[in-house]
């Protein structure tokens, strides 16, 4: 009897300690049906929605996923409990529209004061002191340290500008001990309205998370962040709008910081019309230095970003280059505000699959590049984004108002133009690709219209219209 008892304890420390291992999740149905059919003790599908699934799985599936499917970010997003992540998939916004504001670029003059402020040496300086951690996994000691530090880093370099009308405070969790650190400027003139960026502060290795150093992903993101905005400090930026920098807690178990974070958001109906992920930029592995995420991303705030390195960035003393990658479901955090309907875009270090081959391993540390130049490029692109999405709209030249005053959404394979706002008339519509090539033409009959374009590429493309008198009004777009 005593052998049996003990044999039944076992037997129960067992099923509690499998139990303890699993955890629910979204992620992509196809992945979700893949993995149910090679390991289907490890994974439920407790519901699907269109090509969703909410699904509770063990850990060890979750590895496999990566394995599988990335090489950066975990996959999947982390959900509380079943009926969490069964809403989550099925859950449909309702408070976007006011979220939707028209992007131009009108502020030259600061821009070109504060790009050649952009200091690669604080950026490797950044880098180094978080790499120094040795590990920053949400659930080891020193990834709550490195959040509290960085809260008190922050907190000294918006005092040493004098900056009174910044706070910083960590934001607790539920799925994680970890906290994250978030930055606001409050905006002088409609502080109701919000520009974020942010990137994750937690680390992990393949090889166990006591050495995890995560120079690339993601100190090299918290660093370029946070050197955008001393560069505003030091220029003496103020914006119109709230801005807020933000370092996620435990990104790398499924988003958990960022999730929570935006949901907060979203069920609180905070407008913010823009956010901005840096997730990994210190590696230069791509003939172009950005690769612009365009899955879980917005095509209108990517299309907004791209135009600001057509302007600020074509040439000259600070050039960036760019095109157009994919890296699966829920590869980093901007997955969880595009998920709440927040519109985000995802400026990423490489064409996906040419990134650091290093992360999640010991060797993801700073001595691999040995310089954060290519940081400082997209640290020069944060900050034009958030000087530019947080003023107010004044006044505006006339073919930005025009220009304003058309709308177009790609969607589902189509293409669909609103012309009522405008005061011109317009007689075509052209498709051209990134190269310049023209992809499609159609004449233009009424003021609102869709375009079939399911035959198009994903990528980058420039709508132009074409007035009655010969003017031309451009507008970029994703198709996805």
């Amino acid at each position: 009897m005593k052998f049996i008892t003990t044999l039944m304890l076992f037997t129960v420390v067992m099923v509690q300690a499998q139990t303890e291992n699993r955890f629910y999740a979204t992620m992509a149905l196809q992945d979700a049906k893949e993995l149910q059919q090679d390991i289907p003790n490890e994974i439920e599908i407790l519901k699907e929605f269109r090509n969703e699934a909410a699904v509770y799985m063990t850990n060890h599936a979750s590895h496999l996923l990566h394995d599988r499917v990335l090489v950066h970010g975990p996959g999947y997003i982390r959900k509380t409990s079943a009926s969490d992540a069964i809403s989550s998939i099925s859950y449909i916004p309702t408070n976007t529209s006011s979220r939707l504001v028209a992007f131009n670029i009108t502020e030259d003059v600061i821009v070109n004061e504060t790009l050649p402020l952009i200091n690669t040496q604080n950026i490797e300086d950044h880098i180094l002191e978080l790499e120094a951690y040795g590990n920053r996994y949400h659930a080891n000691p020193e990834g709550s340290q490195s959040a509290n530090d960085l809260k008190t880093k922050w907190e000294a370099m918006a005092a040493s500008y004098g900056r009174t009308d910044v706070s910083v405070r960590l934001f607790n969790h539920t799925g994680t001990n970890m906290p994250s650190v978030i930055m606001t400027i409050e905006g002088a003139e409609i502080p109701e309205e919000f520009v974020v960026v942010g990137g994750h502060l937690d680390s992990t290795s393949n090889q166990g998370n006591n050495n995890a150093p995560g120079a690339d992903d993601d100190a090299s993101g918290i660093a370029t962040i946070t050197e955008a905005t001393r560069a505003l400090f030091e220029v003496g930026f103020v914006p119109k709008r709230t801005i807020e920098v933000m370092a996620y807690a435990a990104e790398e178990i499924g988003l958990v910081g960022s999730a929570e974070i935006a949901a907060q958001y979203d069920n609180n109906n905070v407008n913010v019309i823009a956010v901005g992920q840096f997730d990994m930029t210190l590696y230069n592995g791509s003939a172009n230095d950005v690769g612009f995420i365009t899955d879980f991303t917005s095509g209108e705030i990517t299309a907004f970003m791209m135009s600001l390195i057509d302007h600020y960035n074509n040439g000259g003393a600070h050039p960036i280059t760019y095109g157009v990658s994919q890296c699966n479901y829920g590869c980093s955090d901007h997955a969880s505000w595009t998920s709440r309907g927040y519109l985000s875009a995802f400026p990423f270090e490489a064409n996906f699959g040419q990134h650091n081959g290093q992360i999640h391993s010991p060797n993801d540390t700073f001595s691999l590049t040995g310089t954060a130049e290519h940081s400082a490029k997209f640290a020069k692109l944060c900050a034009e984004f958030l000087i530019e999405a947080s003023k107010s709209e004044g006044s505006l030249g006339v073919s930005t108002i025009e220009a304003n005053n058309i709308q177009v959404q790609v969607n589902n394979g189509a293409l669909s133009y609103d012309l009522s706002a405008s005061a011109s008339s317009f007689k075509t519509l052209s498709v051209y690709d990134i190269q310049g090539k023209l992809a499609m033409q159609t004449n233009i009959t009424n003021t609102k219209g869709v375009v079939n374009i399911q035959k198009m590429q994903t990528g980058v493309y420039v709508v132009t219209f074409e007035t009655t008198n010969g003017q031309s009004v451009s507008k970029k777009v994703v198709v996805q």
